[in-house]
């Protein structure tokens, strides 16, 4: 395959792109770098990629998927797959910066699909969140589950997009995947979500922000097993449902090729017990500061990924205490503490 990583410095989508080198594609990287967080982080990521043994086979393209003309030039060069990893992350942060939402998520992503139809693409896999399902209340999370209540415009740009994606995939029979990411974690991930802030804090005994109290619960998945789903994924194209019912809809499938997945680890943790990992990674004990709950946020997310399983024989299961002790070593060795 040749396949367009969007988001190719980013977290999830460096990842990505290190597999499917690894595994004998060519890549073709875009991302604009961006200084929503350390630019740093991003540039290092990326030069493990031009210095892997497969770089001849990676060629990065320094541009901003909301820029219609430079992702048309990256289309150009005979690309058969689409990976969109490139989104404006945070939900805190949509508070602050809704344009970037709507610029990066909305703009953007409307380009990727113009850019799949025009370039005929054959499969399009996209990120979407588990952010998207909002107010629904119904755990765990069912990609079957209403998800028409969203308490962020994160989420709501992670849900237009979906629709998008749909529309496409009902007008040029473009095959479309979207995969609901359950708070994803692990080395060289990204400075603002809480793995990262509470080592810092913890190695520094520095106070740890914990919100809601102390009474969240999140669905912590690691990297290696989002990875893994999405290039397990990227090999099934999406197809109709021939047993879809428009009298009666079913909200992860279509008349359409475009399907809707979740990946998590089938598990929720208290935050509680997700700090009291990192101690155990890092000898030291938390300092907690409680806190009230933060406008935008959920009080827990649970992934139902039983038609993720059956549609590709995977399911994730790296154990919490793994995943944060892997973390907290990249972390101290990145970061020199």
């Amino acid at each position: 395959m040749k396949v367009l990583i969007t988001g190719a410095a980013g977290f999830i989508g460096f990842y990505v792109a290190k597999r499917l080198l690894e595994a004998g594609h060519e890549v073709v990287g875009v991302d604009n770098l961006n200084d929503y967080y350390d630019v740093r982080l991003k540039k290092d990521r990326l030069a493990l990629l031009e210095k892997s043994p497969r770089s001849a086979s990676f060629r990065f393209l320094p541009i901003d998927i909301a820029n219609m003309k430079d992702l048309e030039a990256a289309f150009a060069g005979d690309v058969d797959h689409v990976v969109n990893l490139a989104a404006q992350a945070g939900v805190r942060y949509s508070l602050k910066n809704p344009a970037s939402y709507v610029n990066s998520n909305l703009v953007g992503f409307g380009n990727i699909l113009e850019c799949c139809r025009r370039f005929e693409v054959r499969h399009l896999v996209y990120a979407s969140s588990s952010s998207v399902y909002g107010l629904n209340a119904a755990r765990p999370y069912s990609v079957r589950a209403n998800v028409d209540h969203p308490v962020s415009l994160y989420a709501a740009t992670k849900k237009s997009g979906e629709l998008m994606a749909h529309a496409y995939s009902h007008l040029y029979n473009i095959p479309a995947t979207g995969l609901r990411f359950f708070t994803v974690y692990g080395p060289w991930g990204r400075p603002d979500m809480a793995l990262y802030l509470f080592t810092k804090a913890t190695l520094a005994g520095e106070p740890l922000k914990v919100f809601n109290n102390g009474e969240l619960r999140r669905d912590f998945t690691y990297i290696d097993d989002i990875v893994e789903g999405v290039i397990r994924i990227l090999n099934i194209p999406a197809t109709p449902n021939p047993e879809f019912d428009a009298a009666a809809p079913d909200p992860a499938t279509s008349s359409a090729p475009w399907r809707i997945y979740n990946i998590g680890n089938s598990d929720t943790v208290a935050i509680k017990d997700f700090i009291r990992a990192i101690e155990e990674a890092t000898g030291k004990k938390a300092i907690l500061e409680m806190l009230p709950m933060q406008p935008g946020d959920v009080e827990s997310t649970w992934a139902d990924v039983n038609s993720f399983h059956l549609a590709t024989g995977f399911k994730p299961a790296t154990p919490l205490k793994e995943g944060v002790a892997r973390y907290v070593k990249w972390h101290r060795e990145y970061y020199g503490v």
